[in-house]
């Protein structure tokens, strides 16, 4: 009997007929065998598929390949399981987890019993899962009843399996195989294991099962893979570029910041360095704001309970804040402040609010505390304790759009004058069917997510859109930024909300003299203070602009002879505004130079006779060696045009 036909669309438009039941392998093929070699996975009506699986009705098809994003995510979850594979060959008693991809690479979560284990280990799996991918493994999907799948894992003894099967209906439970290995997975994976030709596990960590610190601690094996080894090479290249980069080891070299857990994890301490950092950081964008319409308010470390329950977030996130704080008042409970929006809307209630008033821009610089668990920490990109350069704009409907360029605008002034030039900007909106986690009318959501989809495409920005990221309370719009070495991070953030002032009856008096609701644009352009100095730092490598660095200017007298004048041109640096520090130690010159390049100092003056005799200083700058002699006045000059123009 002869098979139905049905019509394949690609990319391009073009449409050609197939039989149904085609695959989307033979699909590729019948394009080109040289396409079929390359094809990881299929992406068909929007969806990610094995290439084998079979299409049966007319459908849109667009073939993922190593240089899509969400190839190399098909193609590190199929290392993920070949990783398994190497596990149970010398493990036999090893217990599975999870093994998703990440952003970069893969990791697997593994109970391996009191086994620790080690780099000699890492290295054994290696070389195994390379044996193991010369065989060309075809990654084989089977679909199977839960009843059948749960006595599969129960004869395998694989309790982690097996929860999560419990939570698994029957109709969408499928495992793969893929040679000696089979695992629970709802896939996809690319065609064979001969993909895979570049493998390094990177490293091991702790991780509690579901999370949760009160289960057992699972083995976390992390790696990365790919087609060629080439490109290992060169990724290896740029983590060895990213450990030089890295905030932490440079916010200790440059005395920036530390940690002590007499003060507690994830709480950090800022040195004189790091506070001049912060500070300068902090001006700059108070600069911008107040010559925007911003007023600074300030609001206390704490809040009474009722306040975040009102405004919705103890609901959505009491677990993950410190535990309330009692006082002697019976009933009476306060939480550190784990966000500033709800205290600005009682700001905003102090007084009555006219049309004439709005829009009103609330700014604030207001320390935060978020309970993270212990494995959760990392430098200053994921504490307990950070500064959000919070604001919040109270405005009516029709001046919401204008409000939110405006403030796209801000943000890209930051980025500019911190160089940061590729980004992207990522409208986060709801899921797309799970409604279930966000507050608010239907009609205020669909306002939200048009006004930014309208403001950012009328910006020009380079958007993507991304479903299930927007607050609970309101759809955002994201910076993802991409640093020197090509990470991206999320930097920057506005969101439009109609709900909180709902939730907190905020209300204003139009011209009609009757009552109305004001919409709420949160904003914060860094994010908070301690994550986007973190970001900046590895960006930069730790050289911060001459307008942005702690020490702007280290004097290197050549002997105590020349003390005397190298103080005088302290003065006369100090006097300009300049942030300037004396090496009075006795110690060569030679090193004194290398001390400051170390500690990555913008400018450095050397002061020996001919400079004294002269009346100047040799000029020396950060990683380009000597700039000649000038005069202090010349010096002076050339740093405050230096620094206008930058900042």
């Amino acid at each position: 009997m002869q098979r139905m036909s049905i019509h394949i669309t690609f990319p391009d438009g073009s449409v050609r007929p197939y039989e149904a039941g085609v695959s989307g392998w033979d699909i590729a093929k019948s394009l080109s065998e040289g396409l079929a070699r390359q094809v990881l996975a299929a992406k068909v009506n929007g969806v990610v598929q094995d290439l084998s699986a079979t299409i049966t009705t007319d459908a849109t098809i667009c073939f993922l390949k190593w240089e899509d994003a969400e190839g190399q995510n098909t193609f590190w979850h199929s290392t993920a399981h070949l990783l398994a594979e190497a596990v149970e060959a010398l493990f036999p008693d090893a217990q599975f987890w999870v093994g998703p991809a990440l952003e970069k690479g893969f990791y697997y979560d593994i109970d391996l019993g009191d086994y620790k284990l080690t780099e000699d280990d890492l290295r054994k799996l290696e070389m195994k899962m390379s044996a193991l991918a010369k065989n060309n493994a075809p990654f084989i999907r089977k679909a199977m009843q839960k009843e059948e799948a749960i006595a599969w894992f129960t004869e395998k003894g694989d309790r982690y399996k097996l929860d999560l099967l419990h939570g698994l209906e029957d109709g969408n439970i499928s495992f793969y195989t893929q040679g000696n290995f089979t695992d629970l997975c709802r896939g996809p994976h690319i065609p064979h294991t001969g993909f895979i030709k570049a493998i390094q596990l990177t490293s091991i960590a702790g991780a509690y099962w579901k999370g949760d610190e009160n289960n057992k601690q699972l083995t976390r094996i992390y790696g990365i893979s790919f087609p060629a080894q080439k490109e290992l090479d060169e990724y290896l290249a740029l983590l060895e570029d990213a450990k030089k980069r890295d905030h932490r080891k440079l916010g200790k070299e440059l005395e920036l910041f530390a940690f002590s857990e007499n003060v507690g994890l994830g709480l950090p301490l800022w040195l004189p360095k790091g506070a001049m950092l912060r500070e300068r950081l902090q001006q700059f964008l108070q600069k911008a704001q107040m010559e925007s319409g911003y007023l600074p308010v300030i609001t206390p470390n704490i809040g009474h309970k009722n306040l975040y329950v009102t405004s919705g977030h103890y609901e959505k996130y009491g677990k993950d804040s410190f535990q309330p704080i009692k006082t002697p008042q019976e009933g009476e409970e306060f939480l550190l402040k784990p966000m500033n929006c709800p205290h600005h809307c009682e700001i905003y209630k102090t007084a009555p609010r006219s049309y004439k008033d709005l829009p009103l821009r609330l700014a604030e610089f207001g320390t935060v505390y978020r309970y993270e668990q212990h494995g959760e920490l990392h430098g200053l990109t994921r504490v307990r304790g950070f500064t959000q350069d919070d604001a919040h704009l109270f405005c009516m409907p029709e001046q919401v759009k204008e409000e939110f360029k405006t403030v796209i605008d801000l943000v890209l002034y930051v980025f500019k004058s911190l160089g940061f030039t590729n980004y992207t900007a990522q409208i986060s909106l709801r899921n797309k069917e799970d409604r279930s986690k966000y507050i608010g009318s239907e009609e205020n959501w669909q306002r939200a997510e048009q006004a930014i989809i309208e403001a950012a495409a009328e910006k020009g920005l380079t958007t993507v859109t991304a479903y299930g990221e927007a607050a609970f309370y309101g759809p955002k719009l994201d910076f993802m930024v991409k640093d020197a070495i090509g990470r991206k991070w999320q930097l920057g953030t506005i969101q439009v909300d109609y709900n909180l002032p709902e939730r907190f009856d905020l209300t204003y008096i139009g011209e009609d003299n009757a009552r109305h609701r004001p919409v709420m644009i949160h904003r914060a352009p860094f994010g908070s203070m301690e994550r986007f100095i973190a970001v900046l730092t590895e960006h930069c490598a730790g050289k911060f602009p001459l307008w942005l660095a702690p020490v702007q200017v280290k004097l290197l007298p050549i002997s105590d002879r020349f003390l005397p004048y190298a103080q005088n041109v302290l003065l006369q640096l100090k006097k300009a505004d300049i942030r300037v520090e004396m090496d009075d130690r006795n110690e060569k010159i030679g090193k004194k130079i290398r001390d400051a390049e170390r500690m990555k100092i913008p400018c450095m003056l050397v002061i020996g006779e001919q400079e004294v005799a002269e009346g100047k200083a040799a000029v020396r700058r950060h990683g380009k060696g000597n700039m000649g002699a000038r005069s202090v006045e010349e010096i002076i000059a050339g740093l405050r045009q230096e620094v206008e123009e930058n900042q």
